[in-house]
């Protein structure tokens, strides 16, 4: 039987691999409700469409791929009791994410005037995501917090830091878990007015996981009072409708696009066709986009001549994706939350670029090549 697939129409490089073995239906993801589910026997969504039972309930849906790395719109224990497949991407985007927080890093080192070496950095979730950032920060020369409780429980205390030592101990802290509503690992309002009193008055606060995360009251009148140092926001609560006062008074704001990457994207779709592939026997399961857009220029010229190892490095990293267009473009716009998300420009992660140095300095060399960018020096 050839099945019958619902798939958000904003799932990229998705449109025409599925249609010579199955019936496909793009719709919009907000746009997918009971009735269409009702005649399908899988759906591929992205975070916009809850999978809940109110979607799902007496539906002949066997199967639910989600191409983000999150599954929050997605009640797994419904599915599981009534025998859907469900999964996500995890890890998908994950480099994007770290091209995203290294470009962050590099803007607020060079807008306020501190070196990112030796400064420490607290890692909240050391999933897929916050294990890459903390290969980036020891890369970089930073010293790392990491705070996973439930891998601590797993691998014990050794190499994990309590909450509230990582936040009084951290020059930077940046947030990469799930948003969990429930539970022994709940992270709804982690950071909330306690949590953001414990921390380092000129310390920064760095959000791209979910927006319920933090406590954006909090967050707010410590940053209107000048208890942080700054923040640097892609996740909001209530997205898409983004509260503009704190818009106001963070130092870096985008519509949740850390992951966007092309890469990150096609990771995703791919991870997911190949999942449904498997489900319903398609010959499919080893599917990969073949041809994912570069950017007009993949060369980026570096003179290394009186600038310091970092400098070079930031440099490079901030020519291959930087974060203050995206930010300028959300500010002049925060009504267009979606429509920037869904119109958002071509990105390509670090092992598109070559990075050609003159007048190198043979530590930054070693550093952009452990950053996966290629390298040349003249």
């Amino acid at each position: 039987m050839i099945p019958h697939i619902i798939a958000d129409e904003k799932i990229p490089f998705l449109k025409g691999v599925l249609e010579p073995f199955a019936d496909i239906c793009y719709l919009p993801g907000d746009a997918i409700d009971h009735l269409h589910a009702s005649r399908a026997q899988a759906l591929i969504v992205r975070t916009r469409t809850l999978c809940d039972e109110r979607l799902l309930h007496k539906t002949p849906v066997t199967f639910i791929g989600s191409a983000t790395i999150g599954y929050d719109h997605i009640d797994t224990r419904y599915c599981e009791t009534n025998h859907i497949q469900w999964t996500n991407a995890p890890g998908c985007n994950a480099f994007s994410v770290v091209q995203y927080i290294a470009s962050a890093f590099f803007t607020l080192s060079r807008r306020n005037g501190f070196h990112l070496k030796n400064k420490v950095l607290g890692i909240i979730g050391a999933g897929h995501v916050g294990s890459k950032i903390e290969q980036l920060a020891r890369i970089l020369g930073m010293q790392v917090l990491l705070n996973d409780p439930p891998r601590e429980r797993l691998e014990g205390p050794g190499k994990f830091t309590g909450l509230k030592t990582l936040l009084q101990e951290s020059d930077m802290v940046t947030l990469h878990v799930p948003l969990n509503l429930h539970g022994v690992d709940n992270t709804h309002h982690l950071i909330g007015p306690g949590q953001i009193r414990m921390m380092n008055p000129q310390s920064w606060l760095i959000n791209s996981s979910r927006g319920a995360v933090v406590d954006q009251k909090a967050l707010t009148v410590a940053l209107t009072e000048k208890k942080l140092a700054g923040a640097v926001l892609d996740v909001w609560e209530n997205e898409p409708d983004v509260d503009t006062g704190l818009l106001s008074v963070v130092d870096i704001a985008t519509p949740h696009i850390a992951g966007y990457s092309a890469d990150g994207k096609a990771n995703g779709t791919a991870m997911v066709v190949q999942a449904l592939a498997l489900h319903f026997g398609l010959p499919l399961r080893g599917w990969f986009p073949p041809d994912i857009p570069l950017p007009q220029e993949t060369l980026i010229r570096i003179d290394g001549r009186g600038k310091t190892t970092e400098e070079i490095v930031g440099e490079a990293v901030i020519k291959s994706y930087d974060i203050q267009q995206d930010d300028a473009r959300f500010r002049s716009d925060p009504a267009s939350f979606e429509q920037q998300r869904d119109a958002y420009p071509l990105r390509r992660e670090l092992p598109v670029f070559q990075v050609r140095i003159t007048n190198s300095r043979p530590e930054s060399v070693e550093i952009l090549k452990n950053l996966q960018f290629k390298t040349t020096t003249i």
